[in-house]
Parts: C-alpha cells; sequence; structure tokens
C-alpha cells in the first residue's frame, strides 16, 4: 500500500476527555426537530440576552468605549478598579468584602478550573450537592478530581435542606472542598442560617475550603439567608458570582471569586490562587474598565428579571394547581421552577415525546442528579406566552390516553 493510503496513528486522548460524546435522546430529538424547520417552544432557556429584556444599550456600549481599554495593563488577581467595583457592590448588598481578596476570572466555570487546581490532586475528591448543576461533573474530569455527592432533601413543610448525616458520611480522606450552591440550581432553595454555622464549624474541623456558587444570590425575596459567604469567618470560603446573572451579561465573560475566612489563612491562599491566575491571565481589559459602570446598570435588568421570574412563577402555580400527579415545588429564589410529576413516568421517554410531539422542551430531572425519577425543570426567564402554551401542552401530555 502506498504510504499516501496508510491510516495514520490517530491521537492519544487524556483519560480526562474520555466520554462519551453522542447525543443523548432528547438532544436528538431536539436537532432532529430544528434541522426539519418545526417549532420549538424552548421552557429551558438560560440567556437572558435572548429572553426579550430591554437593555440599557447605549449605556453599556460606551462603558465598553474606555480608552484605557488600548493599554495592556496585566494583573492576575484584576485591576484594582475592576476589583474596587465589586467590593463596591457588596457594600451596597450591606457585606464587607475587601477588594484585596478578590480574584478576576472570565467565568465561574474559570473559577471553579482555578480553584480545583488550587485545592486537589488527581484522584481527589470535591464534595457537591445533588441535585445541583449538572456542569459539575465535566468540569471536575477536567482537573482530574472526583466528585462525590451529598443530597438535599424536600419535605413539604420546609423546602429543601441539606441531609447533614449524609454529607458527613460523604466525607472521605480525600476530600478536599465541599461546594454549595446558593441558591441552588435547580432547586432556587439558600442554605440556611442554621445549615451555614453547622457547615462552617464542620469545614473548619476537617481544615476543607467552602465553596459558595452565588451566581444567583440576588435573585431572591430579601430573606435573611441569602448573605454571601464571602463574609464568612469560621472556615476558608471562596465565594463566587459574575456579571452573567447578577447583570445578565453572560458574554462580557467576568466572573469572580471572593476569598473569606481568617486574615493568615486568606493570605497564603491568596498568594497561590494569584500564581495560578498568572498563568492565564484569562480576562479582558474592556471588560474589566466597564466593570464599574456594567455594575451600575445592573438593577434596570435585574428588576426585569425578577417580575418575569415571579409572573411565570405565579402563572406555573395556577396552571398546574389541582392537575394530578403534578406538582411544583417551592422555591426561595433563582430562577428555575421544579416539577414532581407522577413516579411511574420515565421522564426522558416522556421529554422526548413532548418534544417531538408537542414542540415543547424541558428539562428531565435526571440532569440535575435528582435521586427519584419523575421530575421536570423549567425555566421562569422564558417568555410568558411561551410558558403559558408550553405549560399547557405538559399538563395535556400527564393526563391519561
Amino acid at each position: 500500500m502506498p504510504p499516501s493510503e496508510r491510516t495514520a496513528p490517530g491521537p492519544r486522548f487524556a483519560s480526562r476527555i474520555d466520554v462519551d460524546l453522542e447525543p443523548n435522546a432528547l438532544a436528538a430529538a431536539f436537532a432532529a426537530r430544528r434541522a426539519a424547520g418545526g417549532r420549538i417552544l424552548d421552557l429551558t432557556t438560560s440567556n437572558p440576552t435572548r429572553a426579550g429584556f430591554a437593555y440599557p444599550e447605549a449605556e453599556i456600549l460606551a462603558a465598553l468605549a474606555s480608552p484605557a481599554a488600548l493599554r495592556y495593563e496585566p494583573d492576575p488577581r484584576g485591576l484594582p478598579a475592576a476589583r474596587a467595583a465589586i467590593s463596591a457592590y457588596y457594600a451596597a448588598r450591606g457585606e464587607s468584602v475587601d477588594a484585596e481578596d478578590l480574584l478576576l476570572t472570565a467565568s465561574t466555570s474559570e473559577s471553579y478550573a482555578l480553584l480545583f487546581k488550587l485545592l486537589a490532586e488527581p484522584g481527589d475528591e470535591i464534595l457537591v450537592p445533588a441535585p445541583s448543576y449538572p456542569l459539575f461533573e465535566m468540569l471536575a474530569a477536567l482537573e482530574s478530581v472526583r466528585l462525590a455527592r451529598y443530597p438535599l432533601e424536600h419535605a413539604a413543610s420546609r423546602g429543601w435542606r441539606i441531609q447533614r448525616e449524609a454529607l458527613e458520611a460523604a466525607l472521605s480522606p480525600r476530600t478536599r472542598a465541599v461546594v454549595v450552591v446558593h441558591p441552588n440550581n435547580p432547586t432556587g432553595s439558600y442554605v440556611q442560617a442554621d445549615e451555614r454555622a453547622w457547615l462552617e464549624a464542620l469545614c473548619a474541623s476537617r481544615g476543607l475550603p467552602l465553596v459558595a456558587d452565588e451566581v444567583f444570590l440576588d435573585y431572591g425575596r430579601g430573606a435573611a439567608c441569602e448573605t454571601s459567604f464571602a463574609t464568612a469567618r469560621g472556615a476558608l470560603a471562596f465565594a463566587l458570582s459574575g456579571l452573567s446573572k447578577l447583570a445578565g451579561l453572560p458574554q462580557m465573560k467576568l466572573g469572580w471569586i471572593a476569598l473569606a475566612g481568617e486574615w493568615r489563612v486568606r493570605k497564603r491562599t491568596r498568594e497561590r490562587l494569584e500564581f495560578i491566575a498568572d498563568a492565564y491571565l484569562s480576562v479582558g481589559a474592556p471588560v474589566q474598565h466597564a466593570a464599574a459602570a456594567l455594575l451600575g446598570l445592573r438593577d434596570a435588568v435585574q428588576r426585569q428579571i425578577r417580575e418575569r421570574v415571579a409572573a411565570n412563577d405565579s402563572l406555573l402555580r395556577e396552571r398546574c394547581a389541582g392537575v394530578p400527579d403534578l406538582r411544583v415545588l417551592e422555591r426561595e429564589g433563582g430562577w428555575y421552577a421544579v416539577l414532581e410529576l407522577s413516579e411511574e413516568i420515565d421522564e426522558e421517554a416522556f421529554c422526548v415525546r413532548l418534544l417531538e410531539e408537542h414542540g415543547v422542551l424541558v428539562h428531565p430531572g435526571f440532569f440535575f442528579d435528582f435521586e427519584h425519577p419523575g421530575v421536570l425543570v423549567v425555566s421562569l426567564i422564558a417568555q410568558p406566552a411561551d410558558l403559558a402554551e408550553g405549560i399547557a401542552r405538559v399538563i395535556e401530555s400527564t393526563r391519561p390516553v
């Protein structure tokens, strides 16, 4: 065989990306319907820039036009003015976060990547809640660390709460951090004050850092439990947030890590985190110079999102009230809603049928590691007309034929 016709050996890929890249049944059904030009009522949308909100466009564009953005002034923690703007955001919440304890990243995903590098050796474990954010698995795999899960349990009288005994049982000699999502995505539950005190004491006694994902922190109902972990003092803590949800600007690619805890530990941690960040310097100059202005514009966008979420939540509960084998679980914050159906329902098959026959896209619960079947997750920032029509079709699909 001529050399040109021989099959060259393929590259050897790292085990951390030894994943199944074939689309699941729901993704395949979505691709097929879109390719066929079929209408899709997307009740999973998480992109606020495509949800019909009015943005102060002139002000946003003006903020990005600073001549200072033409200069390259690398700082591994982020430009001082940008960090000062974020410190001011916390101050407006009534919380004190020193700009020196902030490190800027391009996204919350990058924040996780930096922290996993900082805290864990390959094969070490990070403890995460279930149900919760489905991207954890991928982010951990890319850093060659493993996930261990602790359950949240739901009770009608008190909502979602941490199963404390199960969390303690999940700790192992290889556990390197405990993650909380505050409020949780998708359950919308905040870590309550008593849970927080218990967690901080537990982590301090074990020498474990707390990592608090707070991207939805501002989308609650004004309860005391909405205090940021950036104010933690009992244990080393990292609070993660960014413009993506806070200002409804995911395309700006500005996130941050706020360090909290005893000051000597913070100092040592900050030095090492800065060393890692210096290898990437990933945050663009324009968004850093615009940070103060963009944060100053957040109220106008947040107000619209909160109003949409509240209206859609009411609509959802009104439409589902009295529907057999379908209930909307209580939520404390965020912009998702969890629906429970009969546990006999195969949720993946149900979601595929709902999309193929009715053109409605919802998330099946197993995407978020719900421990029991028969769960759907819908976005409350969807267009109200789409949600109303989509939920009507969901209800119709739950009725016996």
